[in-house]
C-alpha cells in the first residue's frame, strides 16, 4: 500500500458515510416538514445549526473556529465569505445561521433545493439585472425581519488556492441599511496542513463527484475565520467589496486573481 492509499478511507467506511448522509438529509426534510411550522425563529436556527454540525461530523470535516460569530441585535448584518465548496454553507451554519443568497439552479436540485428553500435561502437568477434588483429587495426584507444575510461575492467557487475578484452588487442593501459587514475566511486543509483541493467544488464537477472525493478523505480540516467587522458608513458598495476582499486575502495569505470566473454547474454561490 502506498502513502496516498494510507491517507484514504476504506471502501466500507465510504459506503457508511454515503448511507449516513442520505439518512441525515431525509431526517432534515422530515423535521422541516413536520416541525418547522411550529418552531419559532430561534428554534429553527438552532435546528439548522445542529443539522449542519452533524453533517460535518458524518463527513469527518473538523472545524477550527477563529474569532467569534457576532451577536447581532439592533443592526443589520451581512456575512461576506470566499467560496470554495458546498461545505461552506454547512460550516458557517454550524456556528451562525444566516440567510444565504444562492443561484437559482440550487432551487431545482432534488431534495437539497427544497430543503434550502424552506430554511430561508434567497435565490437569484444569474445574468438578469431585474432579478438582481428583486433579490436586493428580498435582502432588505430579511433585514427588517432581523435576519443576517450571507453572500459569496466571488460569484463562483475556487479550488482554495486563490481568490477571484469580489463583485459588489449584492452589497448595495448593506450600504442602504448601514449594516455591518462581517468578512469570513474559509480554508480546507489536509492532514499535512496543505490546501485540500478535494474539498473544493469547482468547474463541471457534479455533487456526486464532490461527495465521492470527500468520502475518500480520512479527515478534512476546515478553518473558519471571523474577521473584524466593516462599518458601511460613508462607503460605497465597491469600497466594501474591496475592503472585505483584502481582509480575507490577507487572512488566507492568498493572491487575488483578475481572471473571469467560470460559470460552474453546481456550487451554490450567488452568481453575478
Amino acid at each position: 500500500m502506498n502513502s496516498s492509499d494510507r491517507t484514504k478511507t476504506p471502501i466500507p467506511v465510504r459506503l457508511y458515510r454515503a448511507v449516513s448522509v442520505v439518512l441525515h438529509l431525509f431526517a432534515g426534510i422530515l423535521e422541516v416538514m413536520l416541525f418547522f411550522p411550529f418552531y419559532g425563529k430561534s428554534r429553527r436556527n438552532r435546528a439548522v445549526g445542529r443539522w449542519s454540525a452533524r453533517l460535518l461530523t458524518i463527513l469527518n470535516v473538523l472545524p477550527s473556529l477563529r474569532g467569534s460569530p457576532p451577536v447581532v441585535a439592533d443592526r443589520a448584518a451581512v456575512l461576506v465569505a470566499n467560496h470554495v465548496s458546498w461545505l461552506d454553507i454547512q460550516l458557517i451554519h454550524s456556528v451562525w445561521q444566516v440567510r444565504f443568497v444562492a443561484k437559482s439552479e440550487v432551487r431545482r436540485w432534488p431534495l437539497i433545493g427544497w430543503l434550502s428553500a424552506h430554511i430561508g435561502t434567497l435565490f437569484i437568477e444569474r445574468g438578469k439585472g431585474r432579478h438582481a434588483a428583486r433579490i436586493n429587495q428580498s435582502i432588505q426584507a430579511a433585514f427588517r425581519n432581523s435576519d443576517a444575510v450571507g453572500v459569496f461575492p466571488e460569484g463562483t467557487t475556487t479550488d482554495g488556492t486563490e481568490l477571484t475578484r469580489f463583485h459588489a452588487s449584492l452589497l448595495q442593501p448593506a450600504v442602504d441599511q448601514r449594516a455591518l459587514v462581517y468578512p469570513v475566511a474559509l480554508r480546507y486543509l489536509d492532514e499535512t496542513g496543505n490546501i485540500n483541493t478535494n474539498a473544493s467544488y469547482v468547474g463541471d464537477e457534479t455533487l456526486t463527484e464532490s461527495l465521492r472525493l470527500i468520502f475518500a478523505e480520512k479527515a478534512i480540516r476546515a478553518e473558519l475565520m471571523f474577521l473584524p467587522p466593516i462599518d458601511t458608513g460613508g462607503k460605497t458598495r465597491r469600497e466594501l467589496a474591496a475592503q472585505a476582499q483584502s481582509a480575507i486575502a490577507a487572512a488566507l495569505n492568498l493572491p487575488v486573481s483578475d481572471r473571469k470566473p467560470d460559470i460552474s454547474a453546481g456550487p451554490p454561490g450567488a452568481l453575478r
